[in-house]
């Protein structure tokens, strides 16, 4: 009964947290941190997504692969990141603000599906022969949306979509309009009418990798305190 008595007036034992859950519940160094992940991911994914549309005839990798990858101008791949970087940040700031927190197909692997269809409708638009550029802006457009329906479904990531389908291809028309660069039988005033429909299923897929970082950090956070 004594030792009883006195283990019960030991003050109780701290839980120690390693350094990276420090780190990881500093909400500025959090957000750092996921700044930069979504960059790293976006520069990822344009490097790919060039080497799709570069070797699109080729089943095998060349001896000039590596040519092929950074085969872009060197200014895209940035570019795309910083973009990577903004959305992903944006979307679980304007849920938090409407006070709709996401929570549809919360896990790693919806994500990771999400971007593998992402990828695939790049891959469609440069790789599919359709009769015409209607038909193929068509399909691209109803496999963008089923994109948001299957992994998103929420309304703020549907009009952020569209905001940020219109602001780039805005973008892109006013870099082709000045001569930056140009694409291939433009048939949508300087721009091919499918980049809207790429421009909007990137945007989801970004937004959910955002959301889902966001949520692991609100789950540390919560865990943290429940233990404190």
């Amino acid at each position: 009964m004594v030792e009883a008595s006195k283990l019960k007036s030991l003050p109780p034992v701290q839980k120690m947290h390693g350094p990276y859950i420090s780190v990881i519940t500093n909400r500025k160094i959090n957000l750092t941190i996921r700044g930069v992940v979504l960059f790293s991911i976006g520069v990822f994914l344009a490097l790919v997504l060039n080497l799709l549309q570069v070797q699109r005839n080729v089943t095998l990798f060349p001896p000039d692969v590596i040519a092929s990858i950074f085969s872009s101008a060197w200014w895209v791949p940035p570019c795309i990141g910083t973009a990577s970087a903004v959305i992903g940040l944006m979307y679980p700031c304007i849920d938090r603000h409407l006070g709709e927190p996401h929570k549809f197909k919360r896990e790693w692997s919806s994500v990771m599906r999400c971007v593998a269809v992402f990828v695939g409708i790049n891959h469609a638009s440069a790789k599919v022969d359709f009769a015409n550029n209607m038909q193929l802006s068509l399909t691209l457009a109803a496999l963008s949306i089923g994109l948001w329906w299957t992994f998103d479904r929420s309304r703020s990531g549907f009009g952020l979509g569209l905001g940020i389908a219109f602001f780039a291809t805005l973008v892109t028309q006013l870099l082709v309009y000045k001569g930056v660069f140009q694409y291939t039988s433009p048939d949508f005033l300087y721009v091919r009418s499918w980049l809207p429909c790429i421009f909007f299923a990137g945007g989801i897929t970004m937004g959910n990798i955002g959301r889902q970082l966001a949520m692991y950090e609100c789950k540390v956070v919560q865990e943290k305190a429940h233990e404190d």
